[in-house]
């Protein structure tokens, strides 16, 4: 990353501080303005051997093009929701510490998208960045990224149920702005969740097409938040397990199965405003805009699956395992026909389709994980679930539904959490101001 003064400068202000803000050793506000993305990646393709096939080259050209890529950190909702789903996950979940106050989180949170809208146009967490400071004191910036381009990253902030009131009372004044839908989701059967990877106080999701680039951005937020937060647990995840435009391909789980056909896509705006964002109306009025992020760890029994037959397999998912066609017939499009017997009344298609749900949808945001290997010596792999809802409501009748699913074999749910998470900040402002207007 870039902390260049002379190029493309960032097309918003900095967050304007609260009087009580404290900016962290090195963190200048001033140092929004006038810098740039630098190091150009464009002409990756050119000057490659001749011996090169057009289809690499332009594979190449594109794999450059995506690393350009760069997203807003301000806007009417946070990105890393509708935006399309990119290569890399670094998911983070963190504890507010003991004894801090209301001025100790504000104040996170404004130091935290001030980094957020830097990194997210490729350029270091702050003016003097890795190197530009004074020798004597540790860099404001950790500089795994230097040289790198902005690869399309996004960071989603997200506050939890235990924020607004925890065994300490409301120590931060915002007990009676939770929302009244944001409470820890109920026990589900088959659950198996680790309270050590499940739940926190704030979440951080950081998306991009390269995962130095993910992993910089939640490692410099963690460093960011000391003495105010603590990293509670996280989660690397790779290969997108959906997509949220047409012109992405439809990408595939662990299973080897397309996954999110039906999802939710960004340019369906009359689907996001009834089953994504928290309209005007819905309580309370300072999360408007925003919408509620459901994340689950889903265990998958690899060794276990690899073992079914491939006619079993495709039963209980419900579509064929190549093309992605339902069993009832046609193309992966085709809508599923439940009025006859191909698709068994137990898939997974079934269970988690909207004919059978009274019309539930929701926008999912997964990706594969794999975590090594177990003390039996299997994959240590799976799902790692996100899904974006109006309301909780929504998860919950669809996590009831598939109570049943075939499926519920070869997955464990073990992590689980749910955060609240506000509109796009405004420039100049910060993510969250309005819970604390």
């Amino acid at each position: 990353m870039s902390t260049s003064d002379e190029q493309r400068p960032l097309p918003v202000d900095p967050p304007v501080p609260a009087a009580s803000a404290a900016t962290p050793a090195g963190l200048s506000r001033r140092g929004l303005l006038g810098l740039a993305v630098g190091g150009s990646v464009a002409g990756l393709a050119v000057g490659m051997g001749a011996g090169l096939t057009g289809g690499v080259a332009l594979g190449r050209a594109r794999a450059a093009d995506e690393a350009q890529t760069a997203y807003d950190f301000f806007g009417a909702h946070q990105a890393g929701i509708t935006t399309p789903v990119q290569d890399h996950l670094h998911f983070a979940s963190f504890d507010m510490m003991p004894r801090t106050d209301r001025d100790d989180l504000i104040t996170l949170l404004q130091d935290w998208s001030y980094a957020a809208a830097r990194m997210t146009q490729g350029l270091e967490v702050s003016a003097s960045g890795a190197v530009g400071g004074g020798p004597d004191a540790p860099p404001d910036d950790t500089g795994e990224a230097l040289g790198l381009p902005a690869a399309g990253l996004t960071v989603t902030i997200g506050f939890g149920p235990g924020l607004f009131e925890n065994e300490d009372g409301d120590r931060y004044g915002i007990a009676a702005r939770r929302p009244p839908a944001l409470e820890r989701l109920p026990a589900f059967l088959g659950d198996d969740l680790d309270p050590q990877t499940s739940h926190g106080d704030l979440c951080v999701q950081a998306c991009a097409d390269d995962p130095q680039v993910a992993v910089h951005a939640i490692r410099n937020l963690s460093r960011i938040a000391f003495g105010r937060a603590r990293l509670r647990w996280s989660q690397l995840g790779f290969g997108k397990t959906s997509r949220t435009t047409a012109a992405q391909a439809t990408p595939r789980n662990l299973f080897g199965f397309k996954d999110g056909t039906a999802n939710i896509l960004a340019d369906d705006t009359a689907a996001l405003d009834e089953h994504v964002w928290v309209a005007p109306g819905d309580e309370p009025a300072w999360l408007v805009g925003g919408s509620y992020l459901v994340a689950r760890r889903i265990a998958m029994l690899i060794e276990t699956w690899d073992r079914v037959r491939l006619s079993e397999q495709s039963a209980i998912i419900g579509r064929d395992k190549g093309e992605g066609a339902p069993l009832s017939g046609g193309t992966e499009s085709t809508a599923p026909d439940f009025e006859g017997t191909a698709i068994d009344a137990h898939s997974h298609v079934r269970l988690a389709h909207p004919s059978q749900n009274e019309g539930v949808r929701i926008l999912r945001r997964g990706y594969n994980y794999v975590d090594g290997n177990n003390t039996l010596g299997r994959l240590d792999a799976g799902l790692f679930f996100l899904s974006y809802q109006r309301d909780p409501a929504q998860f919950i009748r669809l996590q009831r539904q598939l109570s049943t699913d075939l499926m519920n074999e070869y997955i464990r749910h073990v992590g689980s959490g749910i955060w609240a998470i506000p509109a796009g900040a405004r420039p100049g402002s910060y993510v969250g101001a309005e819970l604390f207007a």
